[in-house]
């Protein structure tokens, strides 16, 4: 497969993993858009939100709970953004979960 976020948890690209569970790891994103900005993806692919529902729905508790633990280092906040399609602003096709903090989110978002 080439999906870089599965060569990241194969470990055939390093990265900084910043937290993990038998579901999701958490890594540092290389273009942060926030002081804090941390991609937190399934161990297993799945190209989006709704594939991943679809095929292991399970997982769903796991993952928002390794993106909960790290949003609660950021401090007094943070947001969980999960883009799906290219209208939804999604650039790999694996899903993942943005964890941004450590600064005041503007509302609308985009």
């Amino acid at each position: 497969m080439n999906c870089i976020f599965c060569k990241i948890i194969a470990g055939e690209i390093p990265s900084t993993i910043l937290g993990a569970n038998d579901e999701a790891i958490a890594i540092a994103d290389l273009n942060p858009m926030a002081p804090t900005h941390v991609l937190v993806m399934p161990r297993t692919h799945a190209a989006n939100f709704a594939a991943y529902l679809r095929e292991r729905p399970e997982g769903l508790g796991a993952l928002f709970a390794l993106a909960a633990e790290i949003g609660e280092r950021c401090g007094d906040g943070y947001r969980f953004v999960v883009n799906t399609g290219s209208d939804g602003g999604q650039t790999v096709e694996h899903l993942h979960v943005h964890v941004l903090g450590g600064r005041a989110m503007q509302w609308p978002p985009g």
